[in-house]
């Protein structure tokens, strides 16, 4: 439940917060944040805080770009932050300070068409207008690694320890640790193990409707990066950080409700509705537009590829690891579709809103899916290969008209602009732009800030 800011600064002080940690994400995934006194809550939060419009175009290494509206064209002006105070979570490792999301705005107070929540919230209502409530279940992995004088290096080597837990995946405890912190952080977090590779985790959170999932995957993410960082070592998303193991993805499991909250995507027996198989059709039509999202740095497409266990095609299949979308098992009130595209450095809000105004497409336009793969889908060549490179995944969404209807061109354009940089700025530091090794620029570029 909202409450006004003086009853906001009262509940804060009972708690004993005396600095309300506001943050939202950029363009990129990163979060930014700013520090607010609660004893100052209702004159520092009443219209605003500002900040300048200049963070949607700022890149990993400072430089501000000009792109689209609110850029150097227009001054750099400011926007203004509103808090949700239904997000507000004390922060168990900080006593005394609490997080709180921020809604940006233009100036005038109305939406932005560039800040990721705000886009996510537009497609959202598209839904409502349909009648429909998308639900979503993010899986996320991640790896532990510290610093050294050659670079980045990880903390475990030890091979061969996928679900495990204990004193020989954690021996300093960092783990166990994380997971207790997000339990307090009250984010749905439920489980978690040591993955496939030596050093990754994956920790599990709760579906729910598909704001509040994004929300709690921006918390959790913004979480694990500083929870670990207290802890000396850093906690990454980054999809590909070493050559010889595997990526972090970032899958994302999707439904939709009616108003009572039932399940719309099975036909009432062991099959799929038309609605599912609409939104398949969405999602797989515009699989090379979504991947420069799912999938938004040069790393990212060095994790994908044959007999990778992440995909190569844009397919879809049931129960099948080696498709684009795979359909679990489950049926009833738990039959969804599960996207496995996805990079761990994605932005949760950016996903979720690509993704789910694909499949928009998808019901709105009836469209009818490809055939079902089956077996091992990486040499299935009945479907196309995605875009391997994020030059490729960024040419795909300039030609997809129709997502850019779907989502703001003002989000699409900074994003694309801001994405290209990244791209020159990589062909042009590498000896060997084509290379599938991972270089020592994209752990420059990426590691810290996913």
């Amino acid at each position: 439940m909202k409450h006004d800011l003086a009853e906001t600064r009262r509940i804060l002080e009972t708690q004993g917060i005396d600095v309300l940690r506001l943050i939202f994400t950029d363009l990129l995934g990163i979060t930014r944040s700013k520090d607010i006194l609660v004893s100052q809550l209702e004159r520092a939060a009443a219209h605003g805080p500002a900040f300048c419009q200049g963070t949607w175009v700022t890149t990993t290494r400072g430089d501000v770009l000009d792109a689209g509206s609110g850029s150097f064209g227009d001054g750099l002006p400011d926007m203004i932050s509103r808090l949700d105070t239904d997000t507000i979570r004390p922060i168990p490792w900080l006593p005394g300070v609490a997080y709180a999301i921020a809604d940006i705005d233009n100036p005038d107070g109305s939406r932005s068409d560039v800040a990721p929540r705000a886009v996510l919230r537009s497609v959202l209502d598209e839904y409502d207008k349909l009648g429909l409530t998308p639900v979503c279940g993010p899986e996320l992995e991640f790896y532990f690694a510290r610093r050294t004088e050659d670079g980045w290096e990880r903390i475990l080597n030890k091979t061969g320890r996928v679900y495990t837990t204990g004193a020989h995946v954690d021996p300093d405890g960092h783990y166990l640790h994380l997971l207790r912190m997000l339990d307090q952080l009250n984010i749905g977090a439920f489980a978690g193990n040591h993955e496939f590779c030596p050093s990754q985790y994956e920790i599990n959170l709760w579906h729910s409707e598909a704001m509040d999932a994004a929300d709690r995957t921006f918390l959790f993410k913004t979480a694990i990066k500083d929870v670990t960082a207290t802890r000396g070592i850093l906690g990454t998303f980054l999809g590909k950080p070493w050559n010889d193991e595997g990526g972090s993805g970032f899958h994302l499991h999707f439904s939709v409700t009616d108003a009572d909250g039932n399940n719309l995507m099975h036909d009432g027996a062991d099959g799929l509705s038309q609605t599912a198989l609409q939104m398949i059709a969405g999602v797989t039509e515009h699989a090379d537009a979504i991947a420069a999202f799912t999938n938004p740095t040069v790393n990212a497409y060095k994790r994908l590829g044959p007999d990778t266990l992440a995909p190569f095609r844009s397919n879809w299949g049931y129960d099948n690891r080696s498709t684009m979308i795979r359909i679990p098992p489950e049926r009833g009130q738990g039959t969804r579709l599960e996207l496995r595209i996805g990079d761990g450095a994605a932005s949760p809000y950016v996903v979720i809103a690509v993704v789910l105004a694909a499949a928009l497409d998808g019901i709105r336009r009836g469209l009818t899916p490809p055939p079902a793969a089956e077996g091992w889908a990486y040499e299935d060549e009945a479907r196309p290969v995605l875009p391997m490179t994020l030059r490729a995944a960024l040419d795909a969404l300039d030609e997809d008209a129709a997502l850019r209807d779907l989502l703001t061109g003002d989000f699409i354009d900074v994003f694309v602009t801001m994405k290209r940089d990244e791209v020159e700025r990589y062909e042009a530091a590498v000896e060997d732009p084509e290379t599938r090794e991972v270089t020592r620029w994209e752990l420059e570029e990426y590691i810290e800030d996913y």
